[in-house]
């Protein structure tokens, strides 16, 4: 898949969601994790807990290469947007199960969440090219 260029703008995004990404993978191993285990839909055939650390250690693969694998960023765009539609369960299970975690602790807040993804993987797409080169195969 080639790569195609990017804005400054897109390429601030692209560091953003890195670093956004490391913290998150952080958070699995650390001060967050029983947020996260809460995620972690019942259905989910493993241990929650290991779940949250096999995760955390692909956001931590996807942060780094979001920063540091530039040549081959259409391609880390879009393996991060796949990660985001393979943890979205987690986050309509938050809202379903009504269970608090990371202070979302109201229907509400909870629902509100849950078109943050969309947002997330536009971002993925969009910052790292991929979006561009997508549309471009289609045409």
């Amino acid at each position: 898949m080639e790569n195609t260029n990017t804005s400054k703008f897109q390429d601030f995004i692209r560091i953003v969601l890195g670093i956004f990404m490391i913290t998150a993978a952080l958070g699995h191993f650390t001060f967050q994790r029983e947020d996260f285990q809460a995620q972690v839909p019942d259905w989910v055939p493993l241990s929650k807990d290991l779940v949250v650390i096999l995760s955390g250690i692909v956001e931590i693969i996807l942060g780094l290469a979001m920063l540091f694998l530039t040549k081959y960023k259409v391609k880390v765009g879009i393996a991060l947007a796949i990660f985001y539609i393979l943890i979205f369960p987690g986050n309509i299970a938050q809202y379903v199960n009504g269970t608090s975690a990371f202070g979302l602790d109201t229907d509400q807040a909870r629902l509100i969440r849950l078109f943050f993804q969309p947002v997330l993987i536009f971002l993925a797409l969009w910052s790292t090219g991929a979006l561009a080169v997508l549309f471009k195969k289609k045409q």
